[in-house]
């Protein structure tokens, strides 16, 4: 703290009351953000890609402890501009709250951490420990829409990249989208085959690695950004194996156990391609790997590094004072309970409009655990004397605040197999009861021989939007503003085909629309719905 003495070696004795302070504030501080930190605990337990989350604190720790020695001989004193730092992770902490963003309230745990350090520590001491600080930002999951966006990059990516080893290897194979057509069989590149599952603990240990390291600061650089590539590439090998595999023994290659201990199998050698670079530079420098690689069980006598001679000043029992008072003005945020407005259910969207007639359809249950929407109506309508179909699906959330949002077209599409030719926006005339006008995201899409015209919009709160990043930021701004997240996912898709003229069908799906619009507003709430709740 601010009122600690210079250090010039490791104190000979320690006043454990610091070790009592340290445990209130750090508990105190936990409880503040109790909620965020138990979601992001709760994705290590659901989500095999932050499995290894659960020991990122631990090797965070052993970093610190690391540093010990070095601490013990560095001049430290505490600055009570971490005080400023504290508040602005609690400030974020606020907006967290109102907004409930987790990630925000994560990252604000953090900076809050980093902002008790300077204090204890000042900058100096930050510095030192920048390591084992920057490290526990790895134990945070990605906000949900990054994650997907990614992850469907990744899909694709390592299909194509899978596909290109098949074909090296001699086999024969189509690829559509995430698809692979061996002939006999045909294989799904899935969400869990993208290379996250391996990007995320792999970035994590490649930053270790990079740590431990004793080199040059472009090697330490090169072992950290390597682990991207290195995932991509054995990803995709992975992929080609089990292609392999399954042209010459079957499916089942592809199936149970073989398919997880082919991905252990793999991630282990990414980790064995880690430790071959260190070795490479070793040898470069004519040294031996353990000399290199630093990695040592620090003695506990330089714990007393990091616990000051001098006992807690008044001032930063105050902040203790402070963090509790905070616990119960934080109570009525964390009880504030999100607005859903009314609304009737899609299920009884009209089937008859004007004289379009259509036919429900449903969607399997293993699509709906993964769009976690609240309703959706998907339907095909069609004129009597017309043969073409054009199809509604409308998908409901009435909070995208937990992670549940709106899927966009234009990231899902290509993991079906289907291939985006044209991608405009469209402004659609004399739409609204005024003769507003609508802009739509336009897309020409195809699949082999088959093509289809799809129009989509997201409809938040009042809002008609085509670009998802606006989406996003209104879902914000709208959880503070408004304490509503509510919105939906518009789409209209039309089958073309190849000979036909696509300004034809642009004109089905602008009347359908004009014509089915005036029926939307009745299940999806705008600025002024009625609401449910405080």
């Amino acid at each position: 703290m601010p009122n600690q003495a210079e250090q010039t070696s490791l104190p000979k004795s320690v006043n454990w009351l610091w070790v009592a302070y340290a445990a209130i504030v750090l508990a105190t501080l936990i409880y503040v953000f109790w909620e965020g930190l138990a979601v992001m605990v709760l994705w290590w337990e659901e989500s095999a890609e932050y499995n290894h989350g659960y020991l990122i604190p631990i090797v965070a720790l052993y970093l610190a402890l690391l540093r010990g020695e070095v601490l013990g001989k560095a001049k430290l004193n505490g600055s009570y501009s971490g005080v400023l730092v504290l508040f602005a992770g609690l400030g974020l902490l606020f907006v967290g709250e109102l907004s409930a963003v987790y990630a925000i309230t994560q990252y604000a745990f953090l900076v809050s951490l980093i902002g008790l350090v300077i204090l204890a520590y000042g900058w100096l001491g930050a510095k030192l420990l920048w390591a084992p600080l920057i490290y526990l930002f790895f134990m945070i999951p990605l906000p949900t829409f990054l994650y997907n966006s990614l992850s469907s990059e990744l899909q694709l990516l390592s299909s194509q990249l899978g596909v290109a080893f098949l074909r090296l290897v001699g086999v024969s194979v189509f690829l559509e989208g995430n698809v692979i057509d061996l002939g006999a069989f045909q294989l799904q590149v899935a969400e869990a085959c993208s290379g996250l599952r391996y990007l995320f603990p792999l970035m994590s240990f490649g930053f270790l690695c990079a740590f431990l390291y004793s080199g040059k600061t472009w090697q330490k650089a090169f072992i950290f950004f390597s682990s991207i590539p290195i995932t991509l590439f054995m990803n995709s090998f992975r992929i080609g194996v089990i292609g392999v595999l399954v042209e010459h023994y079957g499916i089942a290659m592809a199936r149970g156990f073989l398919h997880d201990f082919e991905g252990w199998f793999i991630f282990m050698a990414c980790v064995g391609v880690l430790f071959f670079e260190m070795w490479c530079f070793a040898w470069l420098g004519k040294k031996q790997l353990i000399d290199v690689f630093d990695v040592r069980v620090p003695p506990m006598s330089d714990f007393k590094a990091f616990v000051p001679a001098t006992g807690p000043s008044h001032a930063t029992w105050g902040l203790v004072a402070i963090l509790i008072a905070l616990n119960f003005s934080m109570a009525g945020f964390q009880e504030r309970e999100e607005i859903i407005p009314k609304r009737q259910a899609l299920s009884t969207f009209p089937l008859l409009i004007a004289d379009w007639r259509g036919t429900e359809l449903g969607i399997e249950q293993v699509y709906l655990d993964e769009l976690k929407l609240d309703d959706y109506i998907l339907a095909r309508y069609s004129k009597p004397e017309e043969q073409s179909e054009i199809e509604l699906y409308v998908a409901y959330y009435g909070s995208q605040r937990k992670g549940a949002s709106v899927h966009s077209p234009k990231a899902c599409l290509p993991g079906g197999g289907w291939r985006i030719d044209e991608f405009t926006q469209q402004v659609i005339p004399n739409i609204g009861p005024q003769g507003e006008s609508l802009t739509v995201n336009r897309s020409l899409i195809s699949l082999g021989e088959s093509r289809q015209l799809v129009y989509y919009w997201f409809q938040q709160r009042g809002r008609r939007m085509t670009n998802e990043y606006f989406v996003k930021w209104f879902i914000f701004w709208d959880a503070i503003t408004m304490n509503r997240t509510d919105g939906a996912l518009v789409r209209l898709v039309v089958a073309v085909p190849e000979t036909e003229n696509i300004e034809v069908f642009d004109s089905k799906l602008q009347e359908f629309l004009r014509t089915a619009d005036p029926q939307l507003s009745y299940f999806l709430p705008g600025v002024k719905a009625d609401t449910e709740g405080p």
